[in-house]
């Protein structure tokens, strides 16, 4: 029974729809009405302004974190489930979520979240590449793709000089899929050139 309730909170800490309430909440506006249409930090950006943007991203990001490390909390000890798992099912919430009629964000805030309760340094090396990246793609979809592979990447290279570690690679492979499936549309844009550019880097 204790693991049930372990794997449904991490489901239903990632569904937590940062951008929607935020929107309503002190906005009174519902992003999925605007813009993309999707509930993920970009289309609050674009539609909320930067604060707002900010503020969602890093609630995405923490619900990743959060769902990761509750395993080694004292009541969830005993469970014995990896971390990786319970971060998946947060990033399936974020994707799905429950409290938004199961249409959600693209995961990209959410994984990196759970690389961040996980294996923080190549959390602060896709951040610093995020940027750089943008700062040359202009596109945060493209970017987002690009560090997707330069995550699993990283995971491979991790396993064969520091750590065995396979669960990682498994779930980087996962999460890149994800990333993918969610940014159809914008490859199809890409392609077409049409994709939106950001203009503050």
């Amino acid at each position: 029974m204790t693991i049930i309730i372990l794997l449904l909170l991490a489901y239903v800490i990632g569904s937590i729809p940062s951008g929607l309430w935020i929107g309503k909440l002190f906005y009174n506006t519902d992003i999925r009405e605007h813009g993309s249409g999707n509930l993920g930090g970009t289309n609050t950006f674009r539609t909320l302004g930067k604060k707002a943007g900010l503020v969602v991203t890093i609630m995405d990001i923490l619900k990743g974190t959060a769902a990761t490390l509750l395993g080694s909390l004292p009541f969830f000890e005993s469970t014995n489930i990896h971390p990786l798992i319970l971060g998946i099912l947060a990033v399936v919430g974020h994707m799905f979520p429950i409290f938004a009629r199961f249409k959600g964000g693209k995961a990209v805030a959410t994984s990196g979240g759970i690389l961040l309760g996980y294996n923080w340094p190549i959390f602060i090396l896709l951040i610093v590449g995020f940027f750089i990246i943008l700062k040359l793609t202009k596109m945060v979809s493209l970017t987002s793709m690009i560090l997707a592979l330069i995550a699993l990447l990283y995971s491979v290279i991790y396993y064969f000089t520091v750590e065995h570690d396979l669960p990682l690679i498994g779930i980087i492979l996962i999460i890149t899929i994800f990333i993918f499936y969610r940014h159809r549309s914008n490859i199809k844009r890409i392609k077409e050139g049409t994709e939106p550019k950001v203009k503050w880097i």
